[in-house]
């Protein structure tokens, strides 16, 4: 759905996604490729990756959170899209944290050999989470797109009604007449 919100409010409207984009692409993508040239002499620079994406992503979630009685509606609303989003991206994230345990553990204390050990981390923890990076960046980079062009998902017109926002065009009404 389309509606009718002014200038600086699709310029607000992009700052989430933006932080999202910049958390995903510059932290997950370009960071990961540079620590990781270094990650052979000093493995624990990979640790500030998650860290600085754990800080973003719970900055996402309480300013979300404040957007609720702070924002105009329609910023507001794109605060939650990405609050949302950040949700399912800390869930991958804490789902490696605990593969990356229980591997951790299984060497330590189960005799799991080293080599078994990253094949599990890599496999079961820091796949699905580079799977979930690129898709999130493919979905963020519509939601910017979408928030410049003033629209919303139904979804949260939905959740988060507004009846004085002023609709300009209705996807439902366009894809019937088209």
């Amino acid at each position: 759905m389309r509606f009718e919100v002014s200038p600086q409010e699709i310029k607000k409207a992009n700052v989430p996604h933006e932080i999202f984009l910049t958390n995903l692409i510059g932290n997950h993508v370009l960071m990961a490729v540079a620590a990781g040239g270094i990650a052979g002499s000093f493995p624990w620079v990979m640790a500030i990756i998650p860290a600085i994406s754990f800080a973003i992503l719970g900055f996402t979630l309480w300013r979300a959170r404040r957007s609720l009685r702070r924002d105009p509606w329609y910023v507001m609303c794109h605060w939650q899209i990405c609050a949302r989003r950040s949700r399912i991206f800390i869930g991958m994230l804490s789902l490696l944290l605990v593969i990356g345990a229980l591997g951790w553990a299984g060497h330590v204390y189960g005799g799991m050999m080293k080599e078994a050990v990253i094949a599990m981390v890599a496999g079961a923890g820091i796949l699905p989470v580079m799977v979930t990076v690129l898709v999130l960046i493919i979905v963020e980079s519509d939601a910017l797109y979408h928030a410049n062009q003033a629209k919303l998902p139904r979804w949260v017109v939905e959740r988060f009604p507004n009846p004085d926002a002023k609709v300009i065009e209705d996807d439902a009404a366009a894809t019937a007449a088209g």
